[in-house]
């Protein structure tokens, strides 16, 4: 590639990630240099795995071990990023298994697409990519509910509910909100958003015919996996009682280290 063409695309990533740092230091938002250093580890990433691909993406049996590291290193930062409020590492994992592979089963299952090595990179990394992060946030919104709806939680508790029902009307809530961004993806597809699996099959080579339908089980793919995903962490094994939420300023440094 041209070297010009590298300066380029360097000077423009740093200009849009510089606005990303400088609009959040103007809003105040806690911790701007996020947007800047997640940019950064991005490229290195990015950089690394195309170096790997030239050998993996030939081989299925490559690409499934280059699946597992995805899934372990997804599963790392949810616990990571929710360390006040995760869900056990088992579950977690769990969860975040679950989803996915339940996915990417009926689509291969079926016959929809073919298991092949590019097939099986795309749609695997795609579906775990937003599994993990609805398990991030499913875990997020469910706590928030459950400290700031205490009162009534402890009313359930004190009735003689179970820990599950104490929450089950929350849990019912924090699922719908996590999944309310892929549904909403999925809802305004080739009106309000053009999805990258779309162009990149496109640039790849495949008819616009094709791509789309490669979209189309991508994006019921990511609904499926979030959904289970979602369930399990939201209504998994009988729970035990709800702690006493912690205040926010705890929760917000645990969250940030």
């Amino acid at each position: 590639m041209d070297p010009e063409l590298w300066l380029r695309t360097a000077a423009a990533i740093a200009l849009l990630a510089a606005i990303a740092v400088v609009g959040m230091r103007m809003l105040r938002v806690e911790a701007p240099w996020d947007a800047a250093i997640a940019v950064a580890r991005a490229a290195v990433q990015l950089a690394l795995l195309s170096v790997v691909l030239a050998g993996l993406i030939q081989d299925v049996r490559w690409v499934a071990l280059g699946l597992v590291v995805m899934l372990v290193a997804a599963i790392l930062t949810a616990a990571h990023r929710g360390r006040a409020h995760s869900a056990p590492l088992p579950l977690l994992a769990a969860a975040i298994v679950a989803g996915p592979a339940a996915a990417m089963l009926v689509v291969f299952g079926t016959g929809a697409l073919e298991l092949t090595a590019q097939y099986l990179l795309a749609i695997g990394g795609i579906v775990i990519g937003n599994a993990m992060t609805m398990a991030i946030l499913v875990q997020r919104v469910l706590h928030g509910s459950i400290r700031d709806r205490w009162g009534e939680v402890e009313g359930w508790l004190a009735l003689g509910a179970t820990p599950r029902q104490s929450i089950a009307t929350l849990a019912r809530a924090a699922v719908r909100t996590t999944l309310l961004p892929a549904i909403d993806q999925t809802r305004t597809t080739g009106i309000v958003v053009l999805p990258g699996a779309f162009v990149g099959a496109v640039f790849a080579g495949l008819s616009p015919v094709e791509a789309g339908r490669f979209q189309l089980l991508v994006l019921a793919g990511i609904l499926a996996a979030g959904v289970i995903t979602t369930a399990i962490l939201a209504f998994g094994p009988e729970r035990r009682a709800p702690a006493a939420p912690l205040p926010r300023a705890t929760e917000r440094s645990a969250d940030a280290s």
